[in-house]
């Protein structure tokens, strides 16, 4: 393998290993994500509903990601309580509770219909 390669894939491996092993939010989004693929296969989705509930996981995981490095660029940024840092992580968390919304009310509208069968 190419050296370049190797090294951006082991780094890219530490990142996700930090942030399994340190941020909390992530830790529950993983393991939501793990119980909506539990669902998606013990439930007879369709291959659309499938790619729809993949793309939502992923989307909402990297977004939590994206908020959890800015925010420590920020803490890097400054130590200091600073207004503007306080507004920028506050956006991040807005735009991950934002995508987890989306992704709950996407979640419901395909799992209902499959739960309410069960009942």
């Amino acid at each position: 393998m190419n050296k370049g390669i190797y090294n951006g894939l082991r780094a890219a491996i530490n990142g996700f290993r930090e942030t399994i092993i340190f941020e909390r939010s992530f830790q529950i989004m993983t393991v939501v994500a793990l119980a909506v693929l539990l669902g998606m296969f013990y439930f007879p989705t369709s291959k659309l509903e499938k790619i729809v509930l993949l793309f939502v996981i992923f989307s909402v995981l990297i977004l939590e990601l994206i908020n959890s490095a800015i925010e420590r660029i920020m803490d890097v940024v400054t130590s200091d309580h600073d207004e503007r840092v306080r507004v920028i992580k506050d956006l991040m968390a807005a735009i991950v509770l934002l995508a987890s919304l989306g992704a709950v009310v996407i979640g419901f509208a395909i799992f209902s219909p499959y739960v309410i069968r069960l009942l």
